[in-house]
């Protein structure tokens, strides 16, 4: 027998089985199997994006929020790679993608054959797992190979940590028939997630050495919500040997924590540094923002340092790691909590006071501030509607909303696997299609103009919420070190007289725009009124941010 549409009509069907809900399609040529085979299936919803860079955040966008895997598939050649920066993202974020690439035939690559590039392994730097399915069926051997191979993919999207898996699909033509042969129903193999223990000995290890560690600081990036582990954590902070710093990424809430890293760090006199030093650093979660509190620990480093994951990796950013800890943080928490004693020590009422005074001073300072990227901010985070989705693009989004104390109703999300300001766009409409929830996304004007190809698709929830704050070329090259002092800024920014009106109403979004803080109050109210996804664009002024931006790091040293 031969069956070259046997591989493609069993992998929709696993994909199914496994719970997968949704299929992200490029239009083309070479993956009329993949469409044919997936539309056969009932439960999939297939969506239709012409721009596969778009498609592939889109997808990721939509995955970060149901926490399931999403396909996404594309014809041959040039157009897988477009896929590269979600897949890199997705991988670096732990998110499940299904990367679907059909492909010409073997023996037709490198034979100067249309849209025929080397597919096999591309994404190999960046992928959980890659596999090609068999070109043809021709025995039953190949069938449970392909079935293996499929099943391998699948599973390795979610165990032992999510993340994105390639497919590479070679098809011969005919390429649109052979759909209606009847097939033995595919083999399903499941993976048994077993609980992980940690060995009684090691427990009393890592207890022994907490309670020889005076200073014990607990350092959090990227997280999903979870009540479980902020329970914990607020449990663990009422040491008074304990400080636990979180991130607007970290979706963790307490009063005992302190979230805005930055402007504590930034405070600090030098002649008490070494009080925040910590003897022991606990890091969880992934990517850290915070340049200053990774510059701080890589200078003055501690002398134990665990890292927690259930993602076995030996994550040093810090180069100070001692114990590589394979467990999910609140397992970890919850199977050593017991045998953490409470010490005597004045670790965490020295940040306490230190986050006390800065919030003074950035109090202080915002009463005064000048209209500015920094102004801006105050506004948008007091005024975002109570429960919503804050989706924060790089790179000054993200930074600036550090300044300010994490709001315990929102639930915050980045693209900080990769921290790259592709694809900004397209995972908050991504997300927004998959949530019920209000979505905001606030973004820079080159991250929104970048991926404006976001806005060209067919599902723009009216819950998506566009913020972009235009102030003419990014304003991130002016304050950090380096770009001010060259002659050559102009090649750092991307200088520019766009606005986004023609945009908005190329794609058919409402616009609305604002140039002081006077016209932002109002503009916002009705903006977030408005039933149907729209622009609300804020124009700022690009020199004097990054000047009134030193100026607030400069009052906040002021203690």
């Amino acid at each position: 027998m031969n069956h070259s549409k046997t591989g493609i009509k069993h992998l929709a069907k696993i994909c199914v089985k496994k719970g997968m809900t949704h299929i992200v399609i490029s239009p083309g040529s070479r993956n009329a199997p993949i469409i044919l085979a997936f539309q056969q299936q009932k439960g999939i919803e297939m969506l239709s994006i012409a721009d596969e860079r778009s498609a592939g955040f889109f997808a990721l966008g939509m995955a970060q929020q149901t926490k399931k895997p999403v396909a996404i598939a594309c014809t041959s050649g040039s157009a897988a790679l477009n896929y590269a920066p979600a897949i890199a993202e997705a991988y670096y974020q732990k998110i499940p993608l299904l990367v679907l690439t059909a492909d010409r035939p073997n023996e037709w690559i490198d034979m100067a054959d249309s849209q025929t590039i080397r597919q096999k392994d591309v994404f190999e730097n960046y992928i959980r797992k890659s596999v090609e399915l068999p070109q043809n069926i021709s025995s039953d051997d190949d069938i449970w190979y392909a079935n293996r191979l499929i099943n391998e993919a699948l599973n390795a999207c979610t165990y032992p940590v999510p993340g994105p898996v390639h497919i590479n699909l070679p098809f011969a033509e005919p390429l649109y028939e052979g759909y209606d042969e009847t097939l033995p129903e595919p083999k399903l193999i499941e993976t048994i997630i077993a609980e992980r223990k940690i060995p009684e000995s090691e427990i009393n290890a890592l207890a022994k050495q907490w309670k020889q560690a005076k200073k014990k600081l607990i350092l959090t990036g990227m997280l999903e919500k979870n009540e479980g582990l902020n329970s914990v954590l607020k449990e663990i902070a009422a040491d008074p040997s304990v400080a636990v710093l979180t991130e607007t990424t970290s979706n963790l809430y307490s009063e005992g924590f302190h979230s805005c890293i930055d402007r504590i760090i930034s405070s600090m006199p030098p002649e008490n540094i070494k009080n925040f030093q910590p003897d022991l650093l606990i890091t969880l979660g992934n990517q850290v923002i915070s340049k200053k509190v990774k510059a701080f620990l890589r200078q003055h480093k501690a002398n134990t340092h665990w890292h927690i994951d259930a993602d076995d990796l030996n994550l040093d950013t810090y180069q100070s790691l001692t114990q590589n800890i394979p467990l999910c943080p609140l397992d970890f928490f919850n199977q050593i909590k017991a045998e953490l004693k409470i010490l005597k020590s004045d670790y965490s009422q020295t940040w306490e006071n230190a986050d006390e005074q800065t919030e003074q001073k950035h109090q202080e300072f915002l009463k005064n501030c000048p209209y500015s990227d920094l102004k801006v901010f105050e506004t948008l985070l007091d005024k975002i509607p109570h429960g919503s989705h804050l989706q924060l693009a790089n790179s000054t989004p993200v930074r600036y909303a550090q300044l300010f104390r994490n709001r315990k109703d929102l639930h915050y999300f980045s693209n900080r696997g990769t921290s790259g300001i592709d694809g900004c766009v397209s995972t908050a409409a991504g997300a927004a299609y998959a949530s019920n929830h209000p979505t905001t996304l606030i973004t820079g004007d080159l991250a929104f103009f970048y991926d404006s190809n976001g806005l060209w698709n067919n599902y723009l929830n009216k819950n998506l919420k566009i913020i972009l704050i235009n102030n003419n070329g990014g304003g991130i090259f002016r304050f950090i070190d380096g770009p001010m002092n060259t002659n050559s800024l102009e090649y750092f920014e991307t200088p520019h007289n766009l606005k986004a009106d023609h945009i908005a109403k190329t794609f058919d979004l409402d616009y609305f725009e604002a140039s002081s803080l006077e016209e932002l109050k109002i503009s916002l109210e009705a903006f977030y009124k408005h039933d149907k996804a729209c622009i609300l664009e804020i124009f700022t002024p690009q020199k004097e941010n990054a000047e009134i931006l030193k100026d607030y790091f400069k009052h906040l040293r002021i203690i």
